[in-house]
């Protein structure tokens, strides 16, 4: 790990043998060095040449009585004045706690635990005189190139108290992934040696030649599932009350031990929403793997990792050289619906979340199959797989893509519960993609000429932040306008249902939305605090309706109306045949504006009076013009 950027300023390292202290390092000879020593046969901390450490420091065998501490160390390790001579453990303790940037575990050996844990429960008696708690833990960051470094509540107890740290799983996940890829290779080059379509001899040279290829496809799978720990970190605490049923669920559907993985209880998720915390990174690594797996279980029950659709994906696991040559046997490869699964529950919820499924299932009556559907069909409508490559590549804050990715998953959410509501079921996802995709590619680039009033006052102030904190700005206007894009679906459907061209539909549709001050009312709506479960399904029931009001008041307007008037002589018309019953409502809809109390009664009231006005609207044949 120490050789993997030629910038590390190694202070202090320590193993079973030795104590390296090197407290104002320079950068460049002490990595040459590193390199030197990595290249020899055997070696320990005892070969380091003495006269490329800085002045104070030196390397100390942990057998010694006691060892010197200079005023150099004194700095780098953070201690008092007063300590002049550190026994070898409390000197490795000292390491342990040392105020740096980066503590790094290359090892073997837990060396940090959490206040609550014994050392016997550690299981590791011989690093029981040098362990610290994760509290005392001074690092900014923890990385675990080796295993069982820190345990798990060790990890949460340095993460609670603002350290950063994922898990040791997570942190050598690619290891994993690599051995994966592996074997599955390996089993595809197997089967076609003996069918006779790759001579033996051509299948370790065949093999190698993938190296660079295979270590791409697990970074780029390591890369995905960093960033979707990233946006659940910065979504945490507003997203507490959903992982808190998420994790109940697990337990009691798909076998999660909450004790054995260190998850909070009950009570302590009360006390984390009390004050306003969520899970640290390590909890949310661990929800992340079994919220995984128990989709990717659910998946393999079904029948849709066979379906052609979804099916269509394995190839893109293999190697481009295997791609070429064996297509037949990739699609007969015998683990092929556990990768196909696999990769459909990594993708779902590295791009849209961890409780993606689990929040349709909560909104909508989802099945996992149902939201995968969903997602597969809104992911290619929206094109959002296009716009997360922009956003993984702009040169920003993590922060600031982190920002642009969770405003992205919006639209896949409302999207998702649309196409889960308002269409046949199960979602035939290559027949909604032709439905929509192409119509919804020709109108997207002509929304923004089309929005009015709150929408576009409201469409500067949601992307403000994010160009403020470095954003560029087409990017973020890009990212934020995917909102103003979700009304299309309903907008296609009604364009379809009254034979009408899709721009005419549109026009009238953001016409009336403005017009009627609907653009305002889902604004405050999406402003509502989430509060619980309950709240959160009042809110979505209150957007769905606003929405549903929108588009039958469409329909209705339109069917009255002739394609060649403007949007506003068809409202003007609706209005003069309706202005009684119209009234009234208009007359409610003003009162609550003016009111300035935006909360869940009035929005309510006020979806209820936008309802109202789409009942016994005429049109033109029934009242005869």
């Amino acid at each position: 790990g120490m050789l993997l950027s030629e910038h590390i300023r190694l202070v202090a390292a320590f193993d079973h043998r030795h104590i390296f202290l090197d407290p104002t390092p320079d950068a460049a000879r002490s990595f040459a060095e590193r390199r030197r020593m990595f290249a020899l046969p055997r070696s320990s901390w005892d070969d380091y040449d003495r006269a490329l450490i800085s002045e104070g420091g030196g390397v100390y065998a942990r057998t010694a009585k006691s060892v010197p501490v200079s005023p150099q160390v004194r700095a780098a390790l953070g201690l008092g004045d007063d300590v002049t001579e550190l026994s070898p453990p409390d000197l490795v303790k000292a390491v342990l706690q040392a105020p740096v940037d980066l503590l790094w575990n290359g090892g073997i050996g837990t060396y940090v635990k959490a206040a609550s844990e014994s050392d016997a429960s550690v299981g590791d008696k011989s690093n029981d005189a040098v362990r610290v708690l994760g509290a005392d833990v001074r690092a900014r960051v923890v990385g675990e190139g080796g295993n069982l470094g820190v345990t798990q509540l060790g990890r949460i107890e340095y993460a609670l108290h603002g350290g950063k740290i994922n898990t040791d799983a997570i942190d050598n996940s690619a290891g994993v992934d690599c051995s994966d890829h592996e074997v599955n290779i390996k089993i595809l080059l197997d089967a076609v040696v003996s069918s006779g379509e790759l001579p033996s001899a051509d299948r370790d040279p065949l093999l190698a030649s993938m190296t660079d290829e295979v270590a791409r496809l697990v970074l780029a799978d390591n890369i995905a599932q960093n960033d979707q720990l990233g946006m659940s970190r910065a979504s945490a605490p507003q997203m507490l009350g959903v992982h808190r049923r998420l994790i109940a669920t697990l337990v009691t559907h798909h076998g999660l031990d909450r004790k054995l993985e260190a998850l909070p209880t009950e009570a302590e998720f009360g006390r984390r929403a009390q004050a306003g915390g969520g899970l640290t990174s390590p909890e949310l690594a661990t929800v992340m793997a079994h919220a995984k797996l128990a989709l990717k279980q659910d998946l393999l029950a079904t029948e849709l990792p066979d379906s052609d659709f979804f099916a269509a994906r394995l190839p893109g696991y293999f190697p481009e050289p295997l791609r070429d040559r064996f297509g037949a046997a990739i699609r007969g490869h015998s683990l092929r619906r556990e990768i196909v699964a696999t990769m459909l529950a990594n993708e779902a919820i590295d791009n849209g979340g961890i409780t993606y499924a689990y929040r349709l299932a909560e909104d909508a009556g989802a099945s996992s199959t149902d939201a995968i559907r969903a997602y597969a069909a809104v992911t290619e409508i929206f094109e959002l797989h296009d716009v997360w490559s922009r956003v993984g590549t702009a040169d920003v804050p993590s922060e600031v893509s982190d920002l642009l990715m969770l405003q992205s998953r919006r639209v896949l959410d409302r999207a998702s519960r649309w196409f889960l509501s308002n269409r046949p079921q199960p979602i035939a996802v290559g027949a909604e993609i032709s439905r929509y995709s192409s119509e919804f590619r020709r109108l997207a680039p002509k929304v923004p000429g089309w929005l009015r009033g709150h929408h576009v006052t409201d469409l500067e102030r949601r992307s403000r932040s994010a160009i403020a904190d470095g954003a560029p700005r087409e990017l973020a206007l890009e990212v934020y306008r995917l909102l103003d894009l979700f009304c299309l679906l309903d907008i296609i459907d009604v364009a379809d249902i009254c034979e009408r061209d899709g721009e005419e539909v549109a026009e009238l549709y953001f016409a009336l939305d403005a017009h009627l001050g609907i653009d305002w009312l889902l604004t405050a709506v999406s402003d509502l605090a989430r509060g619980d479960r309950w709240h959160s399904l009042a809110r979505l029931a209150l957007r769905d309706d606003l929405y549903g009001s929108l588009r039958s008041l469409t329909l209705e307007v339109l069917v009255g109306g002739e394609p060649d008037e403007t949007p506003e002589e068809k409202i003007d018309y609706w209005e003069s045949t309706n202005a009684s019953r119209l009234a009234r409502s208009r007359s409610a809809l003003a009162e609550i504006f003016e009111s300035g109390t935006l909360d869940l009664a009035t929005l309510s009231v006020a979806a209820r009076q936008v309802r109202s006005m789409v009942r016994g609207v005429g049109t033109r044949s029934e009242v005869g013009r």
